[in-house]
């Protein structure tokens, strides 16, 4: 069994940063990606942005258009987590963020946390 801890959510005004985490534990044999995602109500959830897990390399990312240049994801290995650092956040960013975990052919979806960006 393997368990997903997202946090770091919470509420700041427009042109600041957040760190969200995403912590995984419990029966892990090797975690392929990471990715995280944004839900905003009535709307489909939206990938933000991925990073895989690179052991020898320095790992795969991915971010969709509207975060480049402002959201850098980066991972702790040694601690099976993965850090979202959200920069020059916008109004347009208040969401539910959850993390995706993939570990072998297994997907696992932490609890999500709250990001509001006011004006």
């Amino acid at each position: 069994q393997v368990q997903v801890a997202n946090s770091g959510g919470g509420l700041v005004q427009a042109g600041g940063s957040l760190r969200l985490s995403c912590a995984a534990s419990g029966s892990i044999f090797r975690i392929n990606a990471t990715g995280w995602y944004r839900q905003v109500p009535g709307k489909q959830r939206e990938l933000v942005a991925s990073i895989t897990s690179g052991i020898t390399s320095g790992g795969v990312t991915y971010y969709e258009d509207s975060v480049k240049g402002r959201f850098t994801i980066s991972r702790d290995n040694t601690k099976n987590t993965v850090y979202l650092q959200m920069n020059r956040l916008k109004p347009e960013d208040t969401a539910i963020y959850l993390c995706r975990v993939a570990v072998g052919s297994e997907v696992y979806w932490g609890q999500g946390t709250q990001v509001t960006v006011s004006l």
